[in-house]
């Protein structure tokens, strides 16, 4: 068989074992076994034994249980109540006003959680309720919310950037702080199509609260002050070498729980419930990373990347527009698959022909996770819009309606990193001085 008809196998087999129901880490290693028997020499049993351990075993990786289990502990505080009674009385002069507090809450908590799902949850728990209740038009609330909670895979700590760094075996620390330059582009583009919109319908903004001094501002947001010195202290350890990704998690950790304790929320119940839901979140990573990891090495044995890579190289594609092929790619892929999935399928296949064009792999995991973010507002499976179905009992066909806005400007904030990729690599660099 040829290249073409053994990928072809692989993939009906992919979409098929995942049709069944199975676990999609247990499908990439069926797939992965499927390869190794048909058309490989190499004993498929030992290869998954050894290549299983081997991934499930790396140090790197401990720094995604610790990050998840920070944002845990964080999602049990009154993080979320407190963060729009914080957040509100900054926002009253800006046009706009109260729908800032969509952007600004998941800007700050996508800096605790590392998950878009979950930061479009907790500020949606806090925002939707108080805007309607406010008279906040519904399109503009649930559409930028939406978008913005997008930004927990862009902000670090990033659950999808632990795991494109241990598939491509890129630098995690500077991958963290290759994210935060796109994550406050991206916000300051969702905040600013908020401000264009609301000039063009003054109308349809409710009038502003009384006004308050700056004493009453900073008494109201001096609940978020210990989250924000904590987010300051995981970023600023990674980014002056004080302390590597892991460490920086652990102290994360430290910091959750001690905040958690000040305020009153920890409790045995609590501490149980937050452990927990890390530990079921990171086994079901683990397991997807298992199985990639297995079949990535399938494919090598097959050498299915090497001839991709030779069979893209001689189309004699340019850098931009091997970029576009790859943004619409991965766009498409988000319409059936999460984003962890898709990093974990294509990176064993894809980098060796990032590396052949000469992309920094650095830069191409801001773009991916970029174009991921992009997957999670996207029908039928854009994971944000099953959240907000929930949360609001709306159609999905009208939340991906309401939210095409913040698509287009996900797509200026690819081309504006692209046009100018000093925007993810300058922070980076300096770290290494």
């Amino acid at each position: 068989m040829n290249d073409l008809s053994i990928m072809a196998l692989l993939v009906l087999s992919l979409f098929f074992i995942l049709g069944t129901g199975v676990w999609i880490g247990l499908t990439l290693s069926g797939v992965a076994w499927i390869g190794m028997q048909l058309f490989t020499t190499r004993m498929a049993g030992d290869a998954m034994a050894v290549t299983i351990w081997g991934s499930a075993s790396s140090w790197t990786l401990t720094a995604l249980p610790l990050f998840v289990w920070m944002g845990e502990i964080l999602f049990r505080t009154r993080l979320s109540q407190d963060m729009f009674k914080g957040l509100a009385p900054w926002m009253q002069a800006l046009p706009g006003r109260l729908l800032h507090t969509n952007v600004v809450g998941c800007t700050i908590f996508a800096a605790v959680s590392g998950s878009s799902a979950a930061t479009c949850a907790t500020i949606g728990k806090m925002t939707l309720p108080e805007l309607k209740r406010r008279g906040y038009p519904e399109p503009m609330i649930i559409g930028t919310l939406a978008g913005a909670s997008t930004l927990g895979l862009l902000i670090p700590p990033s659950i999808i950037m632990i795991v494109y760094g241990v598939a491509a075996e890129v630098s995690i620390a500077k991958l963290f702080i290759a994210g935060v330059f796109p994550g406050i582009l991206l916000a300051l583009l969702f905040s600013g199509y908020i401000m264009l919109w609301a000039l063009r319908n003054p109308d349809q903004i409710p009038p502003r609260d009384e006004k308050t001094t700056l004493l009453q501002k900073l008494s109201a947001s001096r609940a978020l002050i210990p989250v924000v010195l904590l987010i300051a202290g995981v970023l600023g350890s990674i980014y002056t070498g004080i302390a590597t990704a892991t460490e920086a998690a652990a102290i994360g950790v430290v910091g959750s729980l001690i905040i958690s304790a000040l305020q009153g929320s920890l409790n045995w119940a609590t501490f149980r419930d937050s452990l927990m839901g890390a530990t079921r979140l990171y086994c079901m990573i683990a397991l997807i990373l298992a199985g990639a990891a297995f079949l990535t090495l399938s494919m090598g044995y097959i050498g299915l990347p090497r001839h991709l890579a030779e069979w893209i190289g001689s189309l004699g594609l340019s850098q931009g527009q091997l970029v576009l092929a790859l943004a619409v790619f991965f766009i498409l892929l988000g319409c059936f698959l999460d984003g962890i999935s898709m990093v974990v399928l294509t990176m064993g296949v894809l980098m060796p022909t990032i590396q052949k064009a000469g992309i920094d792999p650095i830069w191409f995991g801001i773009f991916i996770v970029l174009v991921v973010e992009m997957a999670q507002i996207t029908p039928p499976v854009g994971f944000n819009l099953f959240v907000l179905q929930g949360m609001t009992g709306k159609e999905l066909t009208w939340i991906a309606k309401v939210t095409l806005p913040m698509f287009f400007l996900m797509c200026l904030a690819i081309a504006l990193v692209y046009a100018f990729p000093g925007i993810v690599t300058w922070l980076p660099q300096q770290m290494s001085r």
